[in-house]
C-alpha cells in the first residue's frame, strides 16, 4: 500500500472531510488519498456495553439493585460523530427507563418475571434515543436483580419451608400407599387361609419347624 492509498476494513467506515465538512462516507475498500483532505475512521462492530447498578426503590418499599447490558453498534457514523459522546445518549435512556419501568413493580415480580417482561419497553427507549445519533441498538437486558441481604434470607427460607412441605407430603402419599396395600393384603390372606399358610412357608427361615393345624378335632382315646 503506497503512503497515497487509504484502505477502509470490513468493519469500520471512513469519514472524508474537507474544510471542515464531511463530504462523503467511505465503505470498504482501497481508496487515493486527496491533498487537504482529512480521514475520520469510525467502528461499526457490534459491542456490548454494560450497565452499572442502579439502586431502584420497587412499589412495595424495597431498596434493590440492578444491573443491565445493551447491545449496539454504529449505523449511521455521520450521526455518531456529530456528538461528543454517542454512546453516553443512549446510556442515559437506558438508565432512566429502567428506573421507570421496575419502580412499579414489587420485589417479588421482579424476581420471578419483572427483567423478561421489562425487556420491551427498555428495548423502546434505546432505540428511541439510539436513532438521533447514528446507533442501532440490538438488544438490552436486565441481567441482575439484587435484594437486600436480610430479603434474601427470607426468600431462602421460604423456599427452604416449601421444599420440606412437599417432602413431608410425598412421604405421608407413600405411607397411605403403603397401608392401602397390606390392608388389601390382609384382607387376601384372609379370604383365603391356604393362601396364607403358603405365605408363612416362604417367610419362615432355613431351618425353621412349622407345625400346621387343620382345625380337625382328635380323638383323645386314640
Amino acid at each position: 500500500m503506497g503512503v497515497f492509498d487509504i484502505v477502509v476494513g470490513r468493519h469500520e467506515q471512513v469519514l472524508v472531510i474537507r474544510d471542515g465538512e464531511v463530504v462523503t462516507v467511505l465503505g470498504p475498500g482501497r481508496y487515493r488519498r486527496r491533498r487537504r483532505t482529512a480521514y475520520e475512521r469510525v467502528d461499526v462492530r457490534e459491542r456490548v456495553t454494560g450497565i452499572g447498578a442502579q439502586e431502584i426503590l420497587t412499589a412495595d418499599g424495597v431498596s434493590v439493585k440492578v444491573t443491565a447490558s445493551l447491545r449496539w453498534s454504529v449505523l449511521d457514523p455521520l450521526a455518531y460523530t456529530a456528538v461528543t459522546d454517542a454512546e453516553a445518549v443512549v446510556y442515559l435512556a437506558v438508565q432512566i427507563a429502567l428506573r421507570e419501568e421496575l419502580a412499579g413493580r414489587e420485589a417479588g415480580e421482579l424476581i420471578r418475571s419483572g427483567r423478561r417482561e421489562s425487556a420491551p419497553a427498555l428495548l423502546a427507549a434505546a432505540r428511541s434515543a439510539a436513532v438521533s445519533v447514528g446507533i442501532d441498538v440490538v438488544d438490552v437486558v436486565v441481567k441482575d436483580v439484587v435484594l437486600p441481604a436480610e430479603l434474601r434470607a427470607a426468600y431462602a427460607e421460604l423456599v427452604s419451608a416449601r421444599q420440606r412441605g412437599l417432602a413431608q407430603l410425598e412421604t405421608a402419599r407413600a405411607e397411605s400407599a403403603a397401608l392401602r396395600s397390606m390392608a388389601n393384603a390382609a384382607k387376601l390372606l384372609d379370604d383365603h387361609p391356604a393362601l396364607a399358610r403358603l405365605r408363612l412357608v416362604q417367610a419362615a427361615t432355613y431351618g425353621s419347624k412349622l407345625v400346621l393345624d387343620d382345625g380337625a378335632r382328635r380323638d383323645p382315646d386314640r
